[in-house]
């Protein structure tokens, strides 16, 4: 046993020099990285030990020796025990440059990329910009966010990043849930009703309200829309949606309207959007529109081109886009958000543009048979990133350009690295402040071809091409990358193999299965297990 090791607990007087992916402060024990929650960058304080792993320390600030000046009072209750916010504790300005090293390291360390980030392009309003609320519910009832990496709901009367209206139609639904005994859901034992409360508004300071249950209706129907309609003038509609999967998935598998409308409309770069429950959205609407008019930019469009919109959701980038091409394609799979996609465009009276039920490789397959290539394709994916196989499909196409929007820099490093091994080269990028206050930012990247001497050709078989199962689960190295990026842990795939069957989800025989029966095969420690956990989490594995 190493008696010089750290011990849980121990207070140590540290430095912090930088910042991690998500919020925390950088310093180094004894040749180790340490997380310090609550540290800014110039610090030196006295940290507390919180967990302690095999090639990384975890801790937070528990005296400030020498104050950074962009030290800030976080002016909320919950800062540090809601997993909301990650940094409250410092000014914007400090925020900005903190996410501008995180997306430059992650372009330069992941993606290989010699890159300079320019100065992240900040919002005007840091506070109650959030246009959808998502609120987890648990027994109590207790209605409002998850403690950080954990499960367990932290009752939140009102949350500054939310609207007004969010938290009046909280409110409403706690106090319909106590007087009329109404069961919130506990997910341990899978039972009780109320699993989330969702609140969508729009710039016109409209709501839609919906409640994701644990059944096929809920109690006092009556007394619930009453409720909600006396504390919100705004509200348009009152919508059910029934989710009774055994997962952590928030959204439901059907709905139905209890009152009113099951849609909200809104006006987003000059268009005007239609938005049901499931519909993405950017959340911060004044700062997509800073985020889109960058990707125009880069796309470089003209009369005479075509761009393809992947993951083109309802429709957004697709009709910013068609202003400059001569012709855009977007292709969306989700069949809700492609009807509505093909409703926007029509209200928006845009006729250069038409919307696909399809995944990457069909939209590609019906393209080609059309005899269309792209000249820019643009995709806008889940936090999770561009499957190998989209990324192969992509290059492809052959486009010229291809216009990266990402909400994850760990992924989006990835996928660059990806590119460039295909022949795309990154030629800049642009971080954008899409959330204030957290740890997340968004980023778009333009990455160019090759001269046609020397880009790669890529024999693809779109036949016998099905990204269905490819992009519903990470890969290995995807996982390996994300440990990596979030904890600083190299973990194996005989670990992530080890928790995968552990949790229920490998379906085939462990291939580093021992070849004798009485061999011992090494055990994935602790600090790792948890750290695969909570990427295959990430991921929407488990």
């Amino acid at each position: 046993m190493d008696n010089t090791r750290p011990k849980e607990q121990s207070v140590h007087r540290l430095h912090i020099d930088g910042y991690a992916s998500d919020g925390s402060g950088v310093a180094r024990l004894d040749g180790m990285v340490v997380f310090v929650q609550g540290g800014i960058r110039g610090e030196e304080c006295e940290v507390q030990l919180t967990h302690v792993g095999r090639s990384a320390l975890w801790g937070k600030v528990k005296q400030i020796i020498t104050p950074s000046p962009a030290r800030t009072d976080p002016q909320c209750p919950y800062y540090g025990r809601c997993g909301g916010c990650q940094y409250r504790h410092m000014d914007y300005a400090e925020e900005l440059e903190a996410k501008r090293i995180r997306v430059e390291d992650a372009l330069r360390r992941l993606g290989g990329a010699e890159v300079t980030v320019p100065p992240v392009l900040g919002a005007a309003h840091i506070d109650r910009y959030r246009n959808k609320a998502q609120f987890p519910v648990s027994p109590g009832p207790r209605i409002g966010f998850y403690r950080s990496r954990t499960h367990q709901v932290v009752d939140v009367e009102d949350c500054l990043l939310q609207s007004e209206a969010a938290t009046r139609l909280r409110r409403a639904v706690k106090q319909w849930m106590q007087t009329w005994s109404i069961p919130g859901y506990n997910e341990r034992t899978r039972t009780g009703l109320v699993r989330h409360v969702y609140v969508r508004t729009n710039r016109a300071g409209r709501s839609l309200c919906c409640l994701l249950v644990n059944g096929r209706g809920v109690p006092r129907q009556s007394e619930l829309v009453a409720a909600l309609r006396q504390a919100e003038p705004g509200l348009a509609g009152v919508v059910l949606g029934i989710n009774e999967s055994h997962s952590n998935v928030i959204l439901g598998e059907h709905y139905r309207t209890l009152w009113g409308e099951d849609f909200l409309s809104d006006l987003l770069c000059g268009h005007r959007f239609q938005l049901s429950v499931p519909s993405f959205y950017q959340v911060n609407p004044d700062q997509a529109e800073v985020l889109y008019a960058k990707a125009l930019e880069f796309s470089g469009l003209t009369a005479g081109e075509t761009a393809l919109d992947l993951y083109c959701g309802i429709g957004t980038i697709s009709l910013v886009l068609a202003s400059r091409a001569g012709m855009v394609w977007g292709a969306e799979v989700v069949p809700q958000a492609v009807d509505d996609a093909i409703r926007n465009a029509q209200w928006s009276g845009i006729e250069n543009v038409r919307f696909l039920c399809a995944d990457a490789g069909e939209a590609a397959r019906r393209l080609a048979a059309e005899g269309v290539r792209p000249d820019v394709v643009c995709v806008d994916p889940p936090r999770k990133g561009l499957a190998e196989d989209v990324v192969n499909t992509i290059a492809a196409m052959a486009p010229s350009r291809v216009v990266y929007v990402s909400c994850d820099p760990g992924t989006l490093g990835r996928d660059v690295k990806r590119f460039a091994a295909l022949g795309y080269t990154l030629r800049k990028a642009a971080a954008v402040d899409m959330f204030p206050r957290t740890a997340h930012v968004e980023t778009v990247c333009l990455l160019s071809k090759l001269n046609a001497k020397q880009h790669i050709e890529i024999n693809l078989d779109m036949d016998e091409l099905d990204l269905t199962d490819a992009e519903k689960k990470a890969t290995y190295q995807e996982i390996k990358d994300y440990v990596l990026e979030h904890s600083g842990l190299k973990v194996s795939s005989l670990y992530i193999a080890q928790v995968k069957q552990k949790c229920g989800i490998i379906e085939r025989e462990n291939y580093n299965k021992p070849k004798s029966e009485d061999a011992k095969q090494p055990q994935c420690p602790p600090d790792k297990e948890k750290a695969i956990e909570e990427a295959l989490t990430h991921f929407g594995m488990i």
